[in-house]
């Protein structure tokens, strides 16, 4: 290993352990995570739960679950809520853009200054 990647393996451990400074690029990169944040929260919790409800419906009507639970007739149930699952999965990216385009509604006048702020002094 010559002297130069030395060096550069030196700094770059270096780096690892010194303190760093706060800079607007970073209060600009956390207030977009903070808009973006609760919106990819609620998509992924409420796609997973839409999932779930619709493999539930799918398991009541190809499957025997239906009679082990004492249902005598679990094709129609399991096909509600299977198309419950389903509608629950097409809503999901709505939503999500709605919640979306609120928050960044909310955080707008915020992050348009700060970055006018970087841009100005770059």
């Amino acid at each position: 290993m010559n002297k130069n990647d030395q060096q550069f393996m030196a700094q770059k451990i270096r780096t690892q352990y010194m303190e760093k400074e706060s800079t607007e690029l970073d209060a600009l990169r956390e207030l977009d995570a903070q808009a973006k944040r609760p919106a990819s929260i609620f998509a992924y919790a409420f796609g997973c739960i839409s999932a779930i409800v619709m493999g539930s419906g799918m398991s009541l009507v190809m499957t025997e679950i239906g009679a082990t639970l004492g249902i005598a007739s679990a094709m129609p149930i399991g096909v509600v809520i299977g198309v419950v699952g389903l509608g629950m999965a097409l809503i999901n990216y709505p939503i999500y853009k709605s919640i979306l385009n609120a928050r960044k509604k909310k955080f707008a006048p915020k992050i348009i200054d700060l970055s006018e702020k970087i841009l100005k002094n770059g």
